[in-house]
């Protein structure tokens, strides 16, 4: 299977099982096709994006102790994780003469959020809430739709709404515990662990791909489009030795760290 097969087949497909299947084999690179930009995925009825304001917030973490409110939560972080992985395959579309193998990474990366999508469901499902039973925001996925290169996804998805989550993550896990739901809170150290790879994935291409000679933090936030914007990149409680262990250089992380606004 061609990148591109695959890319179309996340984006456009009206069947959820279709957008999250494994992979099969290795995917070749041959005929990345011509730049295509989508306004919105494909997606099945009872997923469709909802109007402003209508999908469900986040439960506060001290309502958790209330299993319907942990089915939200993994409810919402499923739509979450099928955004960016919507969004990925948005990026392959729409930048076909990309480089091979960041394109080839970035399948990879795809293969993580279909599990995590996966898994989310599954959670929500055991705590008694069917995915697409509740609406579903774009807010991911509008954002995405501002990209002019791959330099502004690697800015966006990347390093802010990933980099958010090596924070996210580890908060949820915690609130998780805290309510007695270790199966829960095992599901996010997981997602944890696989963001920092994620996030590794966008400082190396971030630092590939930009000019010659450019600061990598100035980079960084000249590709980032409002209201997307450093402070962005991070949750209540900073893990900076995550960040460092994604590869993020030591005054980059400084500098998320000290950033207010």
């Amino acid at each position: 299977m061609e990148i591109r097969e695959f890319a179309e087949r996340v984006l456009l497909s009206d069947e959820l099982s279709h957008k999250l299947a494994a992979i099969e084999g290795p995917l070749t690179d041959e005929e990345p096709g011509p730049a295509v930009r989508h306004v919105t995925p494909t997606r099945p009825a009872n997923l469709q994006f909802a109007p402003r304001r209508t999908a469900p917030k986040m439960p506060l973490p001290g309502a958790f102790e209330t299993p319907a409110k942990r089915a939200i939560a993994h409810h919402i972080m499923a739509n979450h994780e099928l955004q960016a992985l919507e969004v990925m395959a948005w990026t392959l579309l729409a930048f076909p003469d990309s480089p091979t193998e960041f394109r080839q990474g970035m399948v990879t990366v795809m293969a993580d959020e279909q599990r995590h999508t996966r898994m989310h469901i599954e959670r929500a499902a055991m705590l008694g809430l069917t995915f697409g039973d509740l609406p579903v925001n774009c807010y991911i996925w509008k954002k995405a739709l501002s990209f002019t290169n791959v330099l502004d996804y690697l800015a966006g998805l990347p390093l802010v709404f990933e980099g958010a989550n090596l924070d996210h993550s580890l908060e949820f896990a915690e609130a998780f515990s805290k309510a007695g739901d270790e199966r829960s809170a095992s599901l996010m150290r997981v997602i944890h662990r696989d963001e920092i790879e994620h996030v590794a994935f966008g400082i190396k291409w971030l630092r590939k791909l930009m000019p010659d000679g450019s600061d990598e933090w100035e980079t960084f936030q000249k590709h980032l489009h409002w209201p997307l914007r450093p402070v962005k990149a991070k949750g209540e409680v900073f893990q900076r030795e995550a960040r460092l262990a994604a590869g993020l250089s030591e005054e980059f992380v400084d500098r998320l760290q000290q950033i207010d606004d």
